[in-house]
C-alpha cells in the first residue's frame, strides 16, 4: 500500500521537471494527430489515440496521466467542437490516464534479457500489466462510465440501454484484439527509447 501512494507522490513531482512537461506536451500533440486518422468501419470506429495517454501514464505516473488525459479531451474539444462541452467526460478522460499510470508507472522492461530468467520474467510481468491496464480501461471507462454518461445525457435512450451494452461489449472486444498487439509493441519500445535518450543526455551533461 505504501508503494501505491508513493507512486502518486513521485508522479506529482514530475510536474516540476521541464523534461517531463515537454515530453508530455509532445505526446498530447501526438494523440491529437492520431485522433485525426481514426477509421470508422461501421460497427467499430478504430481510434488509437489512447496509446499516447498510455505512454504518458507509463512514463510519468498517475498524476501526470490524469492531467494529460483531461488536457487531451479539452484540446480535442477545442479542435473539433462537434457537441456541447461536458466536464464529466473530461473527468473520465483523466481517469483513463490515471489507470495507465497506476498500473504501469515505474515498471521496467529489458529488451536484452530474453535468455536470463529474471529478466524474461520481468518482461512477462510487464506484458501482463499492459493487459490489465487495457482491460481496466475498457471495462471501467468504455463500458461502465461512458455508457452511464451516455445514458444520463440522453445519448442512449433508456429503453435501448441493454442493447447498447451488448453492442458496446462486442465492439470493445473486437477493439481489444486490435489494441493489445499495438500496446505490446509500442509501450516497451517507448519505455526503452525514453530511458536510452535521457540516460545519454544525462551522461553528456556530466562530461
Amino acid at each position: 500500500m505504501k508503494g501505491f501512494f508513493n507512486s502518486f507522490v513521485m508522479s506529482a513531482k514530475e510536474f516540476l521537471k521541464l523534461r517531463t512537461l515537454t515530453v508530455t506536451a509532445m505526446l498530447i500533440a501526438a494523440s491529437m494527430f492520431i485522433e485525426m486518422f481514426s477509421v470508422d468501419i461501421g460497427f467499430v470506429k478504430l481510434n488509437f489515440a489512447f496509446i499516447a495517454i498510455a505512454v504518458i501514464g507509463m512514463l510519468f505516473g498517475p498524476c501526470m496521466g490524469f492531467a494529460a488525459g483531461m488536457c487531451c479531451d479539452i484540446v480535442g474539444f477545442l479542435a473539433h467542437p462537434t457537441s456541447a462541452f461536458l466536464p464529466a467526460y473530461v473527468l473520465v478522460a483523466g481517469i483513463q490516464g490515471l489507470i495507465y499510470g497506476i498500473v504501469l508507472y515505474h515498471k521496467s522492461y529489458d529488451s536484452e534479457g530474453a535468455i536470463e530468467k529474471s529478466k524474461a520474467k520481468k518482461n512477462v510481468t510487464f506484458i501482463v500489466r499492459i493487459v490489465i491496464a487495457r482491460l481496466c480501461d475498457v471495462i471501467i471507462i468504455n463500458l461502465l462510465l461512458n455508457t452511464s454518461l451516455n445514458l444520463h445525457y440522453g445519448f442512449i435512450p433508456q429503453q435501448a440501454f441493454g442493447a447498447a451494452i451488448v453492442a458496446r461489449v462486442a465492439k470493445n472486444a473486437l477493439e481489444l484484439a486490435l489494441d493489445l498487439p499495438l500496446l505490446f509493441a509500442i509501450l516497451p519500445a517507448a519505455l526503452m527509447a525514453y530511458k536510452r535518450v535521457f540516460r545519454t543526455l544525462t551522461r553528456r551533461a556530466k562530461v
